[in-house]
């Protein structure tokens, strides 16, 4: 049996007033070849939203929510938070870990797929942080991801069910269902199995929803426009299929997030919905997981997956659970101009 004696929530940071915005955005931007008007555009979103992202307080209340259900259901372990962009900043964590005289603990990463940005840089992150600590710091091992999980898809089906009884019974069989997830460059795709990943899940969904037919699209794209990227965007695909079927309502589930910050409050929320509300058609989003118990409980049993080192291990589909540890040349980052990711 493993020993681990923490467990460590990784996630992206994100401002916490209006002076934190341009400190916020120069760390995410730190190394990336992305347009200084683009740095700009995306400080505009956060200003709009009084210079808040609401990312750090929905990671405060999964944390809360989990260390209950660590406490009635184990392991009993505690559990620390570090960003890589926002404080806590994971190099301050990893101080008061090895402060603590943590030994070994078990990553979770709020990103349910793999691609650079969502599964190796992290890993360099941490890495990073343990480096500028220096000796005595703890071992870290990420969890696995868990876009096949139950307890991850089976609470975005129950959604997409939610956000589906606002449409007439009439027309649920005809209204689209569309996934959005974050675009990421087609070079940086190609080396991981972000979008085979993310097809999956949608499909676990779409097929538990009993929708008979459902689009995957992209959102919050930053790169320079001559380099090719994921696509359709979001609203580039509710113009052209309008245009083609004249839809009168739409639902839109943001598969590729967990919770509701604010790349999905400003793409989706906003931008999207003042698109539909322009050609006529109502728009229903579908919540993300956020603090589902069933999410909640997911994380344990992956903390506890490991630990024991368990061969049985939850996942839906055809195509078994995801690796522990990643193969050298997974997620590959491609070219430098890695997405900027406002969340």
């Amino acid at each position: 049996m493993s020993s681990y004696d923490a467990v460590l929530f990784v996630s992206f940071g994100g401002p916490e007033g209006p002076d934190d915005v341009m400190p916020f955005l120069k760390n995410v931007l730190r190394g990336r070849n992305v347009p200084r008007e683009r740095m700009m555009e995306v400080a505009q979103h956060y200003q709009r939203f009084g210079g808040v992202s609401p990312i750090n307080g929905q990671i405060r209340e999964l944390i809360a929510a989990f260390e209950k259900e660590l406490d009635a259901n184990g392991p009993h372990l505690p559990v620390y938070w570090g960003n890589r962009n926002w404080h806590p900043m994971l190099v301050d964590t990893i101080q008061q870990m090895k402060d603590d005289g943590i030994q070994r603990a078990i990553a979770f990463v709020t990103s349910a797929f793999s691609s650079y940005s969502g599964c190796r840089q992290y890993q360099e992150n941490i890495q990073a942080a343990r480096e500028a600590v220096g000796g005595g710091v703890p071992e870290v091992d990420k969890l696995r991801v868990y876009y096949n999980h139950p307890g991850f898809v089976i609470p975005m089906t129950n959604n997409v069910k939610t956000a589906l009884t606002a449409v007439a019974q009439e027309s649920r069989d005809t209204t689209p269902l569309v996934f959005t997830a974050h675009s990421i460059p087609l070079s940086m795709s190609e080396s991981s199995r972000y979008q085979w990943q993310l097809r999956e899940s949608c499909g676990l969904v779409a097929e538990r929803v009993g929708a008979n037919s459902w689009n995957l699209v992209f959102q919050s794209r930053s790169g320079a426009p001559h380099h090719p990227w994921l696509e359709p965007d979001v609203c580039d695909y509710i113009t052209e299929t309008h245009a083609v079927m004249s839809m009168s309502d739409i639902i839109i589930m943001p598969i590729g997030f967990i919770s509701d910050h604010i790349e999905v409050m400003f793409d989706l929320d906003t931008e999207a919905n003042d698109l539909c509300n322009q050609l006529g058609i109502r728009m229903h989003r579908s919540a993300t997981v956020g603090t589902d118990p069933q999410f909640v409980q997911m994380i344990r049993q992956l903390v506890q997956e490991r630990i024991a080192d368990s061969s049985e291990r939850l996942y839906l589909g055809d195509h078994g659970p995801s690796h522990d540890v990643c193969p050298r040349d997974c997620c590959l980052a491609g070219p430098r101009g890695a997405p900027l990711r406002t969340i």
